[in-house]
């Protein structure tokens, strides 16, 4: 793909990707996702039924499958996060790619093909965005890490947790995640 760029390449492939694949551009590095299982959707969908009975601002609404513009290693990046959790309106627009500032959490499932840019690229885009709380919920691992407090490329906080314990989840949220529900 001589003289193409990055960043053209990748709207190259967003075009081309069959429905319910995710087209990602995160640290300079276009990754293709297949449609998620359905362990991996149950968990998001609990998280997500957590979150509405639970939170205290009622204007908080849970949005799955939106795209969020973050600061790349070299460049703009593009995620899909599993879920996001912003104030009602936060995405009302035609726009394909969203400002991250009115996110107050974003939860990853790691799946095998997911795993290793969950847990090691998003955590630089989600802090550099200042994204308050990056919710990880690692399957391979066994394990609900929280971080929170967003300094330039990384978390100050990384809190872990065994899954199937109650997980606190700080302010704005919270409130307890019963994991066990996973």
């Amino acid at each position: 793909m001589g003289g193409v760029s990055v960043e053209q390449a990748f709207e190259l492939f967003s075009a081309a990707a069959p429905e319910g694949w995710r087209v990602e551009l995160i640290e300079g590095e276009i990754c293709v996702t297949p449609p998620a299982n359905g362990e991996h959707e149950e968990i998001v969908s609990e998280v997500a039924d957590q979150v509405t009975e639970r939170r205290s601002d009622r204007s908080l609404r849970n949005y799955t499958g939106i795209g969020l513009t973050v600061p790349g290693s070299s460049a703009t990046g593009h995620v899909v996060p599993d879920l996001v959790i912003a104030p009602k309106g936060s995405f009302g627009d035609q726009e394909e790619w969203h400002d991250p500032s009115p996110v107050l959490l974003v939860a990853e499932v790691t799946s095998d093909s997911t795993a290793d840019r969950d847990r090691e690229k998003k955590i630089c885009g989600y802090a550099r965005a200042g994204i308050p709380v990056y919710l990880l919920i690692d399957r391979e691992e066994g394990q609900v890490t929280v971080y929170s407090e967003p300094s330039g490329d990384e978390y100050a906080k990384g809190a872990k947790h065994k899954m199937g314990l109650a997980v606190p989840l700080p302010a704005p949220l919270g409130f307890e995640l019963d994991t066990a529900e996973f």
